[in-house]
């Protein structure tokens, strides 16, 4: 199951889903935030505060998918970059 697939999955699911679309939200939100404070930074300076915000946003997004494998939203166990899901996510924000 390809990246797309799999949010376009939790995407359908948070329509009928209250729960799973407030930690929808979240992950857009914790997304938006690394993205832009990924671009921002420059050499060391603001490493640690990126830092943070990445694993800020993977907790988000495994507390999120281990959501969607408990309600069957998901069936597999699925690796991702959690930058290419940070874009994903800033992508359904437009």
């Amino acid at each position: 199951m390809n990246l797309q697939t799999i949010v376009g999955n939790i995407l359908k699911a948070s329509k009928t889903d209250s729960y799973l679309a407030n930690l929808l939200d979240k992950a857009q939100e914790y997304a938006q935030v690394y993205l832009i404070a990924k671009q921002r930074q420059k050499g060391c300076n603001g490493f640690g505060e990126v830092t943070n915000l990445k694993e800020e946003f993977r907790e988000v997004v495994e507390k999120m998918i281990e959501y969607c494998k408990t309600k069957n939203y998901i069936f597999e166990d699925i690796s991702y970059d959690i930058d290419l899901i940070a874009i994903e996510f800033e992508k359904m924000n437009k």
